[in-house]
């Protein structure tokens, strides 16, 4: 939409408001109609209430924790607007030809909610000054111009996502209004469409960009990437920084608060890297100061004080109820209530909040200091004031943790246990801005907070409010699932919960958990993903990182009807939508069974599940997760494969002499005789030597952030470094060459590199590479051509619709495929070379998976936990 156009449609949307000023409540989405009766409503001196639109008639349990959707009756009861606004629909609560209901300050402009809280009755109140002033500072700060293009990443009734949209449109730049989520592909895609250039971000907002792999996105004219609303950990300036650096964008950490309009500083960009704790300088026209703190601030170091900010884009003053619209500008500067000090070089550093203390027994206990302090032993906490109280709320714990957390902090601040509560959240309640919402957290806590906390006169049950709003909707299978966890029963979230806890043999698994945080494989995958499917429909390609709480909401739609009567379900009801990896896994398996038995003659399907692995690789080993888990991740999958293919090779070299102690140890492209039947598990070598070198190289602080900041070109690299062996530059060997594992790291790499691709020209080039590399690999142009279409197929077609009665044989199949490659030559020799064999073979693997997986599964996540203890000192 033009500015032009714009501009008429403000216009017809200012003459419906009225002429006279009248009070509007606007609940607002980031849409086109929310944005023209925004600016109607300014222009036409009508003072707005933005909050966030009307929730959806059966919100679920996530829904009642979440600011987003928190009914807007406090607003409609305490304000009494004359008109609400709902999209383009206007509702004239009086009538129109009337005045206004209440009286208005010719000054006032906007109220938003202080907190981003959408429930509320407390405003800021903002005049037409305020606005104009800061959208003029954020565009010098940044520089933003008419050729930027900013996409609203969070909700207009926030002050930053609302400073976001005025800033822009007030140098004619361009503005891609979308309520989609940065998890979301859509959402690059239309931020790359539209030539998006700015970016802006919560501490959260942070979060979902390294679960969506941002790092290695393609997004040519993203030149700035900003981030406030909330303290960023310092590591995590210092690598976006860092990250931008690479990349070519320019990273800036701004502060703000609804009381200033939206940002009173920011911090140069060129000192992201070296400055990561500080929030900069104040904003052109703004001026901080820091006042000296009462006796009872206890010691926080020299030079520590409330900051306090001066400048024109301070609020008017707050409105608690309808008489003080009337009030003119009572404020000519703000005390944040955060605790700052200026550094040597005149930054300002927050240190904490003034209003983050607790008094326990009289003990003043600093609630930032307390989440620090825990954070460093690893947990995720978060503390809050309960009056006579200290809250604990802990995200990823264990029961055994709690009363071990509880301990430490009594001991820690002495503070009296019957003084402390600590229990676990799954779903961490979040205001509409993508804070914690510590309110609504401590309500959690307070109600389901570890019983033996509790004083003698709290040993009742929770409040009954708190019960009712909390576990009403669930129906009557909810519960509360031990200390702080609520459980839906029969919901598609608890659901999917369960088929984690199931699959992957874990009972801890959360809602907030994914598949790749439990430490799913590529074995696992293929039976999770058919499982899933069944429960929720089709799964987006990145359904393995997401949470357990996102992919229950990503359901198709109702449960299927029993009595389907057209036939575009009974042709559903007929085909399945499998992943190519899970396809080609299953069907090269089958295939290379039934080449070795002689009922086919189809050869190089060892070779396409090279390049399965090594796109398997990429997807749950190489996650966002530290560098120590990655490894961990890595000698899982290591110990998957080694383990019980040395057992089952162990036995082997005892019963038969043409097998030595070289295979048992997997080494026998180091000490191997040239015997074929040694070589039959070339294949099973090459992954484990593959892998355990990825772990080491992992091992490097230096390559470990090389990957994560180029996720397409270090594979690419990789793949380019196996041409020196495929091209036998350097020579690997004189017989089975082309088992070994140098000489097919190429493979490996380029399926990797095609789980990174993000653009189309990067699945051109590995297109090139394929018809490049791959002929002439074995001499044989069948075995070539096999090999090439394989490679073509998973780099390409990224699912395949297949018929349903499949679905039970493929999958399993392909789950099995280690253990069926393991036992098929030994199966086929006794039973024959034949299709029965075949068959035999591909059901005794089966077997073999099933009943060798309860017992391999524990002994990988020994060795995965071996990994943070050991190397904890070193990284």
């Amino acid at each position: 939409m033009s500015y032009a156009v714009l501009a008429d449609r403000v216009d017809a949307r200012r003459s419906a408001l009225g002429s006279a000023p009248r009070l509007v409540l606007l609940e607002a989405g980031n849409d086109v109609e929310t944005v023209v009766t925004l600016l109607a409503a300014l222009d036409g001196a009508h003072p707005v209430i933005v909050t966030s639109a009307t929730p959806a008639p059966s919100p679920t349990i996530s829904d009642l924790l979440d600011a987003n959707v928190r009914t807007q009756a406090p607003l409609l009861d305490a304000w009494d607007p004359d008109v609400v606004a709902h999209g383009a629909h206007l509702e004239h609560r009086t009538p129109q030809h009337r005045d206004s209901a209440h009286d208005l300050h010719p000054d006032l402009a906007l109220m938003l909610s202080t907190s981003g809280s959408t429930g509320s009755p407390k405003l800021v109140r903002l005049s037409a000054a305020n606005l104009d002033c800061n959208a003029a500072q954020i565009v010098d700060a940044l520089g933003i111009t008419a050729d930027d293009v900013a996409a609203t990443t969070l909700p207009l009734q926030y002050c930053y996502g609302l400073s976001i949209l005025l800033s822009h449109l007030s140098v004619g730049a361009g503005v891609l209004l979308t309520d989609l989520s940065v998890v979301d592909t859509c959402f690059w895609d239309a931020f790359r469409e539209a030539g998006g250039t700015t970016l802006a971000g919560v501490p959260y907002t942070f979060d979902l960009l390294d679960a969506a792999g941002f790092a290695g996105m393609d997004l040519p004219r993203l030149r700035l990437v900003t981030q406030a609303g909330g303290r960023l950990d310092p590591a995590a300036v210092r690598r976006w920084a860092e990250l931008g650096e690479r990349r070519g964008f320019e990273f800036a950490v701004m502060y703000g608060q609804t009381e200033a309009t939206a940002r009173m500083a920011t911090l140069p960009t060129h000192l992201a890297a070296s400055h990561p704790s500080s929030i900069g300088v104040a904003v052109r026209g703004g001026h901080f100061r820091i006042d000296p703190l009462d006796g009872d601030a206890g010691d926080l170091g020299p030079g520590v004080g409330e900051l306090v900010y001066e400048g024109g884009n301070v609020m008017m003053g707050y409105a608690e109820k309808p008489s003080d619209l009337a009030r003119g500008a009572e404020l000519s500067e703000l005390r944040t209530g955060d605790l700052a000090r200026f550094d040597a070089d005149g930054l300002v550093e927050i240190v904490g909040r003034r209003s983050r203390f607790a008094k326990v027994c009289g003990l003043r206990i600093d609630l930032d200091r307390v989440e620090s302090d825990l954070a460093e032993g690893g947990r995720t906490a978060y503390a809050m004031d309960g009056g006579d109280r200290l809250l604990v709320a802990l995200t990823g714990s264990v029961a055994a943790d709690l009363t071990s957390v509880r301990r430490e902090i009594s001991d820690r601040y002495a503070v009296p246990r019957a003084g402390v509560v600590v229990t676990e959240v799954g779903d961490v309640p979040r205001t509409v801005s993508g804070k914690v919402d510590r309110p609504a957290l401590a309500a959690l806590v307070d109600a389901f907070g570890e019983p033996t906390c509790v004083t003698s006169d709290r040993l009742s049950a929770p409040s009954p409010s708190v019960t009712d709003r909390l576990c009403a909707p669930l129906g009557q299978g909810s519960r509360a699932d031990g200390p702080g966890r609520l459980s839906q029963r029969g919901t598609k979230t608890e659901q999917v919960r369960a088929l984690y806890a199931d699959l992957l043999d874990r009972p801890d698994a959360t809602v907030d958990d994914s598949f790749v945080t439990l430490r799913g494989d590529s074995l696992s995958y293929v039976e999770a993903s058919v499982r899933l499917e069944g429960l929720l429909g089709t799964l987006p390609p990145s359904w393995h990182t997401r949470p357990v709480r996102d992919l229950a909401r990503l359901s198709s739609g109702p449960e299927p009807s029993t009595h389907s009567t057209t036939s575009r379900s009974r042709l559903s009801s007929r085909l399945r939508s499998l992943e190519t990896s899970v396809v080609l896994r299953g069907v090269a398996i089958a295939v290379i069974v039934l080449t070795h038995a002689g009922v086919l003659d189809i050869q190089g399907g060892a070779h396409v599940l090279l390049a399965v692995a090594g796109f398997a690789f990429a997807r749950f080993q190489l996650s966002d997760a530290p560098r120590r888990e990655r490894i961990s991740h890595v000698l899982e999958s290591v110990t998957r494969i080694a383990v019980p293919s040395a057992v089952f090779v162990g036995v082997l070299v005892l019963i038969d002499d043409r097998f030595s102690g070289w295979n048992a140890a997997l080494l026998t492209s180091i000490g191997g005789d040239n015997v074929h039947a040694q070589w039959r598990y070339w294949f099973i070598e090459a992954m484990v030597h593959i892998l355990v070198g990825l772990a080491l190289l992992l091992c490097v602080p230096a390559l470990d952030r090389l990957e994560r900041a180029r996720p397409f070109a270090v594979p690419v690299g990789l793949a380019l470094l196996g041409l020196v062996v495929r091209f036998d530059l350097v020579s690997v060997g004189s017989h089975h060459v082309n088992g070994r594992p140098g000489m097919v790291l190429w493979i490996f790499a380029l399926g990797w590199a095609m789980a990174r691709t993000t653009v189309t020209w990067q699945r051109w080039l590995l297109t090139a590479y394929i018809v490049v590399v791959v002929p002439g690999f074995y001499g044989d142009p069948t075995r070539d051509a096999t090999i090439a279409v394989g490679l073509l197929v998973l780099l390409w077609v990224r699912s395949v619709r297949v018929p349903a009665f499949v679905v039970p044989i493929l999958v399993p199949v392909a789950s099995a495929s280690l253990y069926i490659y393991l036992v098929q030559w030994e199966v086929m020799g006794r039973v024959g070379y034949s299709l029965l064999g075949a068959v035999i073979a591909l059901l005794t693997g089966w077997i073999a998976w099933r009943g060798a997986s309860p017992i391999v599964e524990p002994i990988a996540r020994w060795v995965g936990a071996r990994v943070p203890r050991a190397r904890a000192s070193a990284s």
